[in-house]
């Protein structure tokens, strides 16, 4: 397991490898993103953190994001952890659960959304 634990990681903790700023959904808190995303776009990743593809797609996720935190939030959602609050994400929302899955929310609704190999940092540029 040694060359996959250097390339996908060893541990689940989602904030030990991260090289964004994320906030961490880890509390049913979305009214508290419905708010924020009246201010500026907020996106959502849903990640499972036992999962290569979803593991895959954060990483290429995080080497390709550009936008500042000034003018977009991101939030990490913990699926295994927290699943939940991805239940609740899929009902106000109206998306069907994925995984990986990245939701882009603004002025309180889902304007975009997508999954797996999707899921492309630089389709947010649309956004800001």
């Amino acid at each position: 397991m040694g060359l996959f634990d250097d390339l996908f990681g060893k541990n689940d903790n989602l904030k030990s490898n991260s090289s964004l700023n994320w906030n961490y959904l880890e509390e049913t808190d979305l009214n508290q993103i419905d708010e924020a995303s009246f201010k500026k776009p907020v996106v959502l990743f849903k990640h499972s953190t036992r999962c290569i593809i979803s593991k895959m797609a954060l990483k290429e996720f995080e080497k390709q994001h550009s936008i500042s935190s000034d003018k977009m939030d991101l939030y990490l959602l913990d699926l295994l952890n927290h699943r939940h609050i991805s239940n609740e994400i899929a009902e106000r929302y109206a998306v069907t659960h994925q995984s990986p899955q990245i939701l882009v929310i603004s002025e309180g609704k889902c304007i975009y959304h997508n999954s797996h190999d999707g899921i492309n940092a630089n389709h947010l540029k649309a956004f800001v």
